[in-house]
């Protein structure tokens, strides 16, 4: 075979639901991703908020190797060390009490749900598993988890899709407060909607959410697939947001590119998922949640946690003064070390035209629909380099505003 992987050779054997640039990613250190031709770039996407310590962070790569030498997988039948210190971290850590291990955000997200429908069955009866959602949100890709997300697009030609889930409009108070009823069995939100679009929920949203699933008897759901492990500023976005959720999802940035994913809850809660109600076969697998594990301890300090603080202040102020420069931003939007640039009627659904500039200055970026440019960067990336990384960036605007 040859030796350079070419994006032909891609095309030639991959289903064709993805469409990747042209550029192979070779190997990564730190914040630079490092491609087959020889081209180095700045990560300020994070593999779309995956990375949230670089690549092959050194204590993530022992984990990895000293467990490989041990220990690959046993299955759900018997218990392991790395998945049960891992637990034990979460719960430390977090509101929680009990974890469930899966493989990704969309799997989290299910556990979630199904955990949210079987405790109202449980408690309520079967006619209490009704599901609110919200419009632009995102929770995965299985159909499940595409019916509850609030984007039509993911949904088209693959219905009939599950029934029982309602949306309403995202930050809207009084639309979410007309669609309760008795019915419902949970609301799933995203206290800071990514794919939709990077738009915070409001301390008023938020609070109402709630309010009213305590007044209906609901189950507050938050999906922090990607706003979870330090990205917020916090180990979690409900911990900087103030309002605390019976269930929550996480992936991500949970194995720092090393899949997996955990639904955490209550102890009261989970008990309903007794033995055979639920399960995945490769949920809290040795490697990944010794690499997790490895994650979760590095970020969770609060020197770690500071400096992210710190560096959202700093990136805030550079990411506003480079759109005053250049007339390109309409807002400028973040959650921590997560920002989403909304372009200007000048640059109007041109933020991939900036995107593939970005890489032609060797800058790696991200988009949230059309007119978002959205950064991720590594939660431990030295400012010298995001500053190099956001001049890379403003290159790239240059030229698309030239173009």
């Amino acid at each position: 075979m040859n030796s350079m992987t070419t994006r032909a050779q891609f095309d030639q054997h991959m289903v064709p639901n993805y469409a990747p640039f042209q550029q192979v990613p070779e190997r990564g250190e730190g914040p630079y991703v490092y491609t087959e031709d020889g081209q180095q770039l700045i990560d300020m996407a994070g593999g779309i908020a995956v990375s949230a310590l670089g690549h092959c962070y050194p204590p993530l790569v022992e984990a990895l190797t000293t467990q490989a030498h041990k220990l690959w997988h046993v299955s759900n039948l018997m218990a392991n060390k790395p998945a049960t210190d891992l637990a034990a971290m979460l719960c430390e850590s977090t509101f929680a009490e009990r974890v469930f291990f899966c493989n990704s955000g969309a799997e989290a997200n299910e556990a979630a749900l199904k955990l949210a429908r079987r405790y109202a069955y449980e408690t309520r009866g079967a006619a209490k598993n009704r599901i609110v959602a919200f419009d632009n949100a995102f929770h995965g890709r299985t159909l499940f988890t595409v019916s509850v997300g609030g984007q039509p697009k993911y949904q088209e030609g693959f219905g009939p899709c599950p029934t029982g889930i309602s949306h309403t409009p995202y930050n809207d108070v009084a639309a979410l407060r007309a669609s309760m009823d008795d019915d419902v069995c949970a609301i799933i939100l995203e206290p800071f909607q990514g794919e939709g679009g990077m738009t915070p929920a409001t301390p008023e949203f938020l609070a109402a959410a709630r309010a009213l699933a305590d007044q209906y008897g609901a189950l507050l759901i938050f999906d922090e697939v990607q706003s979870g492990v330090g990205r917020a500023g916090q180990l979690y976005a409900y911990q900087a947001v103030g309002v605390t959720p019976d269930i929550l999802s996480s992936a991500k940035a949970l194995g720092c590119g090393f899949p997996i994913g955990a639904m955490l809850t209550t102890a009261e809660i989970a008990r309903v998922l007794t033995p055979g109600t639920h399960g995945t076969t490769s949920g809290g697998n040795p490697l990944a949640c010794a690499v997790a594990l490895a994650a979760v301890d590095t970020i969770r300090q609060p020197q770690f946690l500071q400096n992210v603080r710190d560096n959202t202040a700093w990136m805030h102020a550079e990411l506003v003064a480079m759109g005053e420069r250049t007339g390109a931003f309409r807002d400028v939007r973040n959650l921590g070390l997560w920002f989403g640039c909304e372009l200007n009627p000048v640059l109007e659904n041109r933020a991939g035209d900036i995107m593939n500039h970005g890489l032609q200055h060797g800058v790696m970026l991200l988009v949230a629909g059309a007119n978002v440019v959205r950064l991720a960067p590594a939660l431990n990336t030295d400012r010298d380099v995001l500053a190099l990384g956001l001049s890379k960036m403003e290159a790239a605007i240059t030229d698309t505003l030239g173009g």
